[in-house]
């Protein structure tokens, strides 16, 4: 994950064969609003025949798949036991004094939930980068900490939340509630199995000596505590070595959307420049009626109403009007796409009901895309792509995304969230259906015999895609490129290329530290 700047860490990812995803967190350190403007500029091969007519922006949009959310609080396994902030702690403490609502009880049990997730997530990955053969004899020595750790802290937490989960069979809670914690349950029970039994996986690379063997027993030990806790419960969250495991993963599914709902933001979406539009175009029938009006007058003033002449001329007069009319529409229908976004979308807490920022996207294609210099000298990566920015044709999307955030809205002490997260999800799939075969037979003649036989080629479509960031926070913009390549055959995405990110520019602003320029060329690299 990328560094720069603060307030704005970047991932890109391969989701799966048909979907590349990047995933944003906005981290505001400021005391007020913070402006995040993401630009995506797609480069694509004019032999994909993608343009604004073939690929309109209905379907553009309908390609994206955007979800946003809170930051997930991040503690260790150790805070969790511990910390004040913690879920777990909080809803003990509630047990001992009962003030708690219902509604507050579900939200702590399901962040916690969240939380373990994002811990034991964290602890998978650190084994998965230890386990890599380029690791050396300290970094080994650390993963058997980290190894050992886990194992000892998981079942404790497991433990403190089932004895607080049986404690609260006492109360008098609705059946709803209940269900609701028995569900939180049943998931951090297969987290627990999810993330040890990858853990386990990735030590396969480990040694069989030593003290991999016993570090492994324990994990699997876990795994199969859980597989039998669940059981006991008569939950079918359970694998089957044999069968397809749909209801498997149809639970696993909806427990982890049911548990992360608490996360989500909910989106008010409004029509802002439809309603500009429509103010727009309703000048240009004005302006076409005061022409038509005029020419009447003046007409009834020159001829006679049963002349010849007056109908020729009303007629003339209605016809300048309509085309009047609709070329003042194009006009300003041109004027709103370039100074107007899409969509705008109102970004609400689900707890609390507030706004806590805006979230406003649109998509310009071809000429109407002017890609800037800072943008353009990232791709010269090689003389094919040196030689052909201007020489070959190639049509070029770009997408933007302005995020407004309110700081002082974030729950930062009462729920400990501090940030959001943006995952955004492009579907490929309209980009494969004019490419050729992913594969080709080519004739290759030995040298020794001269036989002739056939070699596999295959065919495949590089696509780049360059993402600028902004932000805008106190007074001061910072600004960061990154080129992602994909490279495509029929089949789908085939991998993702990262090129290094071009060095920040932190500008200190001359605009208002509350407004960040829309337009493209008032963000201009180094400006």
């Amino acid at each position: 994950m990328s560094q720069v700047p603060e307030a704005l860490h970047s991932r890109f990812d391969v989701h799966d064969r048909k979907q590349f995803e990047i995933k944003l967190e906005y981290q505001p350190t400021g005391a007020d609003e913070t402006r995040y403007l993401v630009e995506a500029y797609l480069f694509l091969p004019s032999s994909l025949n993608i343009d604004a007519e073939t690929y309109p922006r209905a379907d553009f949009y309908a390609d994206i798949h955007n979800y946003v959310r809170f930051k997930t609080p991040v503690m260790g396994l150790g805070e969790l036991l511990s910390s004040e902030g913690s879920p777990l702690v909080k809803l003990e403490a509630w047990q001992r004094i009962g003030l708690a609502p219902e509604s507050d009880v579900v939200y702590q049990a399901k962040l916690f939930s969240c939380v373990l997730r994002g811990a034991l997530r964290r602890f998978a990955t650190t084994v998965e980068t230890r386990c890599d053969a380029k690791t050396g004899e300290a970094g080994r020595v650390d993963l058997e900490t980290v190894v050992r750790q886990a194992g000892e802290s998981v079942p404790v937490v497991l433990e403190r939340f089932r004895a607080w989960l049986r404690a609260t069979g006492e109360a008098k809670l609705q059946e709803k509630t209940r269900a609701s914690l028995r569900l939180v349950d049943e998931y951090v029970s297969l987290l627990v199995e999810q993330f040890f039994r990858r853990a386990v996986a990735d030590m396969d690379a480990l040694p069989r000596t030593g003290p991999w063997l016993p570090l492994r027993k324990g994990l699997m030990e876990a795994v199969l505590r859980e597989e039998s806790y669940r059981k006991e419960h008569r939950l079918r969250s359970v694998l089957s070595p044999t069968g397809d495991n749909e209801e498997y993963m149809q639970r696993l599914g909806f427990l982890k959307k049911f548990c992360m709902n608490v996360l989500f933001l909910s989106s008010r979406r409004r029509q802002r420049r439809q309603g500009w539009e429509e103010v727009l175009f309703a000048i240009a029938a004005g302006v076409a009626m005061a022409f038509a009006t005029s020419v009447a007058l003046w007409a009834q003033v020159r001829f006679t109403q049963v002349s010849l002449n007056f109908f020729l001329v009303a007629v003339v007069g209605y016809m300048m009007k309509d085309r009047i009319k609709e070329g003042l529409r194009r006009m300003f229908s041109r004027v709103a796409a370039t100074h107007l976004y899409d969509r705008t979308t109102d970004l609400v807490d689900p707890v609390t009901a507030r706004a806590i920022g805006i979230c406003e996207e649109r998509v310009d294609y071809g000429a109407a895309v002017k890609v800037p210099q800072a943008v353009s000298s990232l791709r010269l990566q090689d003389d094919f792509l040196t030689v052909s920015q201007g020489e070959l044709s190639e049509a070029v999307i770009r997408y933007q995304k302005r995020i407004v955030l309110d700081a002082r809205l974030l729950p930062r002490s009462e729920r400990g969230l501090t940030g959001v997260t943006d995952i955004l999800r492009l579907n490929v799939g309209r980009f494969l259906r004019d490419m050729d075969e992913p594969e080709f037979a080519l004739e290759y003649v030995d040298l020794e015999d001269f036989s002739v036989g056939h070699i596999r080629g295959a065919k495949r479509y590089p696509v780049d895609l360059v993402f600028r960031f902004t932000v805008m926070e106190d007074g001061v913009r910072h600004e960061s490129a990154q080129l992602v390549r994909l490279v495509l055959d029929r089949n789908g995405i085939q991998r993702m290329q990262n090129f290094a990110r071009a060095p920040e520019a932190r500008v200190e602003a001359s605009e208002p530290a509350g407004s960040l320029p829309i337009r493209p060329a008032a963000l201009r690299q180094g400006a």
